[in-house]
């Protein structure tokens, strides 16, 4: 009796050309987009200690980074602030002057059209208490007052030339409260991205490093359990139906349960950012000889991509970007 099998699956992977000619996800540069942090007074790039190769950028690099995000060809870059001073409202989020408003107007004159300019629409990194909002009597995050900074912010950022609005900080009715100013001021032209499923979570920890954040606690009270798929598709509806250009899921990895569900039902693009703990594992693994550091980031990157995002915030960007076009 012939034992031979009769369907042989494996014929489509006999080469790298069949492997690449039959592959079901593929990852574009136009798909990534660069987070970049910029610090208030920096004459030169600063190491993040647990973000290898990730800095926060002068004013002047920053200049540098955007021309060289816009040659690899990636879709964008989202920025976010490092102030020199906080205060409990986050003044310096609202300030012209302050040092997201100022690095987002360098860079969209650098960008032109080569990039979409974004901006991180969030209080943790300006206040003094590390938290995403303004606290009430009792230490507790004050919803709506919050709400009043948000749409201060999003003038502000609007104005200073942002093309999208990032909303991380997970408030009820933030996007409608940001939709509603912004197009009450003929801002109509700037999109809003909903961090809509954004949970607490533990991989966000050298971000905190990064943005040298002073939170006392926690955020359990706004971002969502680890535990809930259900409560994402919620929130990710709400957002929708409040007027969101595009939602995220965050972080990526751990939730590509939660994103692929999104992915399957938003009738908006959805976005996937693979935070900061997720690059750091990765790098230190790396480091350590223990996995091939190329081929892992970008198996991590169609990971994201096949579970439906179809965008990816990734550390990576740049570096992946111009990896692909030598290869």
């Amino acid at each position: 009796m012939n034992a031979s099998p009769v369907i042989r699956p494996r014929r489509l992977r006999a080469t790298p050309a069949w492997r690449r000619l039959v592959a079901e996800t593929r990852v574009h540069p136009a798909e990534l987009i660069l987070p970049l942090f910029v610090r208030e007074g920096a004459t030169e790039p600063q190491p993040i200690a647990s973000m290898p190769g990730v800095v926060q950028h002068s004013l002047d690099s920053l200049k540098a980074e955007i021309a060289r995000a816009a040659a690899a060809g990636i879709g964008g870059v989202m920025l976010f602030g490092v102030p020199a001073t906080r205060d409990a409202v986050g003044s310096g989020a609202t300030d012209p002057e302050g040092i997201l408003n100022v690095a987002t107007r360098i860079a969209v004159a650098e960008a032109g059209d080569a990039l979409v300019v974004q901006t991180d629409l969030c209080l943790d990194e300006f206040t003094d208490h590390g938290h995403c909002g303004v606290l009430d009597a009792d230490g507790r995050v004050d919803n709506d007052l919050t709400l009043v900074r948000y749409r201060e912010m999003a003038l502000a950022q609007a104005e200073a030339g942002s093309h999208l609005v990032g909303l991380s900080g997970m408030m009820d009715g933030q996007v409608a409260a940001v939709r509603a100013v912004l197009d009450a001021a003929g801002r109509q032209d700037v999109a809003i991205l909903a961090y809509a499923a954004k949970y607490a979570s533990a991989f966000y920890g050298p971000f905190r490093d990064a943005v040298e954040s002073e939170l006392q606690g926690d955020r359990r009270t706004y971002q969502m359990d680890a535990a809930n798929r259900r409560e994402g598709a919620r929130e990710v509806a709400l957002d929708v139906a409040e007027g969101a250009d595009i939602v995220m899921v965050k972080p990526a990895s751990s939730y590509l349960d939660v994103l692929a569900e999104t992915a399957a039902t938003s009738p908006v693009p959805v976005w996937a950012y693979q935070v900061s703990g997720e690059y750091a594992m990765l790098e230190a693994a790396a480091a350590n000889g223990w996995i091939d550091r190329e081929r892992a980031i970008d198996e991590s990157l169609v990971a994201i991509r096949r579970a439906g995002a179809d965008a990816v915030l990734t550390y990576w960007a740049v570096e992946a970007a111009e990896r692909w076009a030598r290869s």
